[in-house]
């Protein structure tokens, strides 16, 4: 079932209309023309950096008024989607990929394209751009950062281990699963509180890597793409038990414990295990919490040598339907394309999406934070094309494959029962043609 959270998301997207455009309190013939709305989620680090950003803005715009707002990650899609039901939408929206097609689709969002003159995203790349379009081709989300799903590797564990790192441009699943089993074992007979892996095979993420890596299957596929097959899922859910019952991985209940704690008491985090499946843009703070120099890899491939890595957008900057005028888009730009803002923000919404600005901000991070940087950029030269956003039929199937994903972890049904149903769930969420 959908949460409230995500109910209301959708039931505020759907209400929104092109009318909008001519009633709202920020149109362009309402006499607050001038003012722009801002509004974003994150803590208080991210709310000082913008701050600073549109402070620098408005030194040279003091004809336009911005009127900034954010709050946490749990009260924000709440908050959007009744502003957006009740017609006061923000100009400038902090957008998600879970949420955008829902608001996108059903016109509370503005084609980015349609604002090109003033919004320049020419110079990024299509690989990242392609990421803020909805199935139908439009641009709905500029990314203002991206990372990838990739493999987070605490190297001092290995070393002191004796073992060899891995080499992630031929390891496969199979190779990853031997080698988080000779760490267990050494963790085991040597005394030291050590696991191989976190786990692996929860999340719908993983679901993601795995049917791409299976004849480029997809959870929600394009007209010319497929859909992720029942023997797809069976073998990523076999897998998953195979971690566990080996002892590569945490057992199953210490598995659904170690994914409700925080990023920072995590296992990962903690040096607990030597390996786990991350966003790469998470690898600082799990750098900051065990104080060694980590590594990100490359995820391990089904075939040898085909990890078949995306970019995904941390987040984007969206327009509101009603704010086609040219402040929004010129604020907008200059969030994205800057190079003074660039500075400020470095890499706290993750790697910039301009090339240019990667490069304007290297100098400016420490050790730690390149270690993100450079490896996205390395993974540029062998990304494949990103799968389509979630539609808005499917923003609740992330929380019913965890559930269902668990049932089979630990045993109380068989991966081919909990395939069925996963697949059934996953095709009635396939948006209308």
């Amino acid at each position: 079932m959908l949460s409230r959270r995500h109910a209301l998301a959708l039931m505020a997207a759907a209400g929104a209309a092109p009318a909008l455009a001519a009633c709202g309190p920020n149109s362009a013939s309402s006499s607050d023309s001038e003012k722009l709305r801002i509004y974003w989620w994150g803590a208080d680090l991210r709310a000082g950096l913008t701050q600073e950003v549109l402070d620098m803005y408005s030194e040279d715009h003091a004809d336009i008024t911005i009127e900034p707002e954010y709050s946490d990650w749990s009260g924000y899609w709440d908050k959007l989607a009744t502003q957006t039901a009740g017609g006061s939408a923000p100009d400038i929206i902090q957008m998600d990929e879970a949420y955008i097609d829902s608001y996108g689709s059903k016109g509370s969002l503005l084609d980015l394209e349609s604002v090109s003159d003033t919004l320049d995203l020419s110079a990024m790349d299509d690989a990242i751009l392609e990421t803020g379009r909805l199935a139908d081709g439009t641009l709905v989300g500029a990314p203002n950062g991206f990372n990838l799903f990739a493999t987070g590797m605490n190297p001092t564990l290995l070393e002191k281990a004796g073992i060899a790192l891995p080499d992630d441009t031929t390891w496969t699943w199979d190779d990853f699963l031997e080698l988080c089993q000779e760490i267990s074992e050494w963790g085991k007979s040597s005394g030291e509180n050590l696991v191989g892996t976190s786990g692996f095979g929860l999340g719908s993420g993983d679901l993601a890597a795995w049917a791409r890596q299976s004849d480029d299957e997809q959870l929600f596929p394009r007209e010319d793409e497929k859909m992720v097959s029942k023997d797809t899922i069976v073998s990523l859910l076999e897998y998953s038990l195979s971690l566990a019952t080996s002892g590569a991985a945490l057992e199953p209940g210490a598995q659904i414990e170690n994914n409700s704690a925080s990023l920072e008491q995590g296992l990962f985090a903690t040096a607990g295990c030597a390996f786990q499946q991350v966003p790469s843009s998470q690898i600082l703070t799990f750098q900051d919490s065990t104080g060694d120099p980590l590594q990100l890899l490359r995820t391990p491939a089904r075939t040898s040598g085909e990890a078949k890595m995306v970019n995904k957008a941390s987040m984007y900057w969206s327009l509101s339907a009603k704010s086609a005028d040219s402040a929004a888009a010129d604020l907008t730009n200059f969030l994205l394309n800057d190079k003074g803002a660039a500075e400020v923000l470095k890499i706290e919404r993750g790697i910039p999406a301009f090339p240019e600005l990667q490069e304007a901000v290297r100098p400016l991070l420490t050790e730690n934070e390149l270690v993100s940087l450079d490896f996205a950029q390395t993974m540029q030269e062998e990304v494949v094309k990103p799968p389509a956003v979630t539609p808005a039929s499917g923003v609740g199937f992330g929380d019913e494959y965890t559930r269902l994903a668990e049932e089979s972890l630990f045993g109380k049904r068989t991966p081919s029962d909990v395939a069925d149903e996963i697949l059934e769930i996953l095709t009635d969420m396939q948006p209308e043609s």
